[in-house]
Formats: C-alpha cells, sequence, structure tokens
C-alpha cells in the first residue's frame, strides 16, 4: 500500500513513518521542513507547499494522512490567519484533490481542543463542539471540510486527538508532559497554572497506533474519532511526572500550584475509537515520563528552539515579511 504523509516530518510523522515503513507500507512525506528533516535514510520527501499538491502527486497513492497544519493555541494566536489558512483550508484542499486522484481514504489529526470549556462532563464524539478560540476553531472546520467529502468510494476517518506527549525524533517540549518534564530536569520544579483543568493526554505511542488501525481498518469505516491514552486534571499530570522522576532517579521536584483561569478544560470518552477501530491504549502518564528518560540523551539541549513550534514559527514568519 502506498500512503502520503502530508506534514509527515513533524513530531508525529517522525515516530509513525518508521513505524509504517515497518509494517511494509509504502510511504510518500509531502512537507516544508520547517522543522528539519528526521525521517529514516530513503523516505521520499516531497518538498512542497500543500496547495502546490496536486493530482499527479497523488498518482498511486491509496491513503492520505494529514498531519500538518499549526499545531496549537501559541502558534494560532500567533498568528490567527495563517492558522485558519493551514489547520481549515489546506485540509480541504487536499482531501478534495485526493478524491479527485482516486485515493481511497484520507485520514486527518484533529484535536479535542474543538470541545472548548466544559465542565466536569465525559464528552463523546456526538457533544457540542464549542470551541470559541482559533485552533479550536480552525481545527473543526477543517474537520468539517474533511469529513463532507466521504462517500463514493472514499473513506474520511477524523482523529480529534488528546495533547500528545512521548519521545519523537523531531522533539518537542511545548506538550503538557514534556514541558513537565523538561522543567522537572532543568530547575526541580513543575509549574501547574490550573491543578483542576481536565485534559486528555495521548502518548505518541498510542498515537502511532491509532493511526496504524485507522489505515488497516475496513474500507466501509468513516467517521469522527476521539483518541486518548487517559484523562488527568493538570494536577495530577504534574504529580505523577515528580513521583515518577522520584521513583526512577531519587529526584525531589518542587511543586508549584497557582490557579490561572484556562479557557481549555475537557476529558473525552474514548470508547467509539475502542470499539470500532480496536484502538487500544496502552500507555498512560508515568509511561510517558519513562519513555522520556529512556531517550533524554537526544534532547539534552533542552533550550534549543527547534523543541518549540512556537519559536521556530516566529523565526519563519519574520523572514517571510
Amino acid at each position: 500500500m502506498n500512503i502520503l504523509i502530508a506534514g509527515g516530518a513533524g513530531y508525529i510523522g517522525s515516530a509513525l513513518v518508521p513505524r509504517l515503513q515497518d509494517r511494509g507500507y509504502s510511504i510518500r512525506v509531502a512537507d516544508l521542513l520547517w522543522f528539519g528533516n528526521h525521517l529514516p535514510a530513503g523516505t521520499e520527501v516531497i518538498h512542497k507547499d500543500l496547495f502546490d499538491i496536486g493530482t499527479d502527486d497523488l498518482k498511486g497513492v491509496d491513503q492520505v494522512i494529514y498531519l500538518a497544519g499549526l499545531s496549537n493555541d501559541p502558534m494560532a494566536e500567533f498568528s490567527p490567519s495563517l492558522n485558519f489558512v493551514y489547520n481549515a483550508a489546506s485540509p480541504a484542499y487536499l482531501a478534495y484533490v485526493a478524491k479527485l486522484a482516486g485515493v481511497r481514504r484520507f485520514i486527518y489529526a484533529g484535536s479535542c481542543s474543538v470541545y472548548g470549556y466544559t465542565v466536569n462532563e465525559l464528552y463523546d464524539e456526538d457533544a457540542p463542539a464549542i470551541s470559541k478560540h482559533p485552533y479550536g476553531i480552525s481545527k473543526l472546520q477543517g474537520e468539517k471540510a474533511v469529513i463532507q467529502m466521504g462517500g463514493d468510494g472514499f473513506s474520511v476517518i477524523c482523529f480529534r486527538q488528546g495533547t500528545v506527549s512521548g519521545y519523537s525524533p523531531r522533539m518537542r517540549l511545548d506538550l503538557i508532559v514534556n514541558t513537565m518534564f523538561k522543567s522537572a530536569m532543568q530547575r526541580q520544579e513543575i509549574v501547574i497554572n490550573n491543578p483542576s483543568i481536565w485534559r486528555p493526554v495521548l502518548s505518541i505511542d498510542d498515537a502511532c497506533n491509532a493511526y496504524v488501525r485507522a489505515i488497516e481498518a475496513s474500507e466501509d469505516i468513516s467517521g469522527i474519532f476521539n483518541i486518548a491514552s487517559g484523562n488527568y486534571t493538570v494536577g495530577e499530570v504534574g504529580d505523577i511526572v515528580r513521583n515518577t522522576l522520584d521513583g526512577r532517579l531519587g529526584m525531589k521536584v518542587k511543586l508549584t500550584i497557582k490557579h490561572v483561569q484556562d479557557y481549555r478544560n475537557y476529558k473525552v470518552s474514548f470508547e467509539r475509537a475502542r470499539n470500532t477501530l480496536s484502538i487500544n491504549p496502552r500507555h498512560d502518564v508515568e509511561a510517558i515520563v519513562d519513555d522520556l528518560l529512556a531517550h533524554q540523551e537526544k534532547f539534552a539541549d533542552m533550550d534549543n528552539p527547534n523543541y518549540y513550534n512556537i519559536k521556530v514559527f516566529e523565526t519563519l514568519k519574520a523572514k517571510l515579511k
């Protein structure tokens, strides 16, 4: 099977590509390489803006995975206009071209951010998506655009992902567990801005497994699926990171608790993904910390700006002016 991964040189893609290659899939990546190229040697890369991708680039492609776009709230708030271009218009365009080219399945990396601020309710995929902020709005627009193209032999699977964390060859330290790990290792302190806020957390290992399951699902399956390894309050994540480091390294980490209002608060049910796609998460926050510890020598310079999407994006946007 031939698979094109848009944004495949990013955080998730750099972990996913070798896993798919190991399963015998032929992988082609379309990416502008904003964050460099950490893919296995020999991986085919189409160095193009996704709006320049045409049907010729998709000849012989069976499935497309969309991992591109601006990936978090700070990037969306820094440039709301580009956020809507890359998170809403770009997946819509690529799904349209993919269907024209005869691609059989389109898999879209969305976000649980679409749910916005909920109050102590477990949200499934039929619950209202009410985000009022640029990132969540744009991800919902992208999702709606691609899901409506489903049918006529074109399967569309949309993932609403929890906050992904863990080690990737294209490392990020601006994600909830990774950020706490970095702070603990560097300063022996974890700052919790609001301990009561709920977040679904997704191990990058579980994320990669979810994409494998989607690729290998029956061609009759389409739909929207929440995916997460578990739901946690931010305070609980801090406790687990601290306790794991204490248990593994004997490191004593201070917790600094604040009570800063947050506009995101959601916990999600992922039973639909379990029952329909056989996505069974196996990695909790403690396992994510163990993963980071096992690979810490590979991102020892934790102040490297390449590990922070907003820093890279600010530099790129300045060069474009």
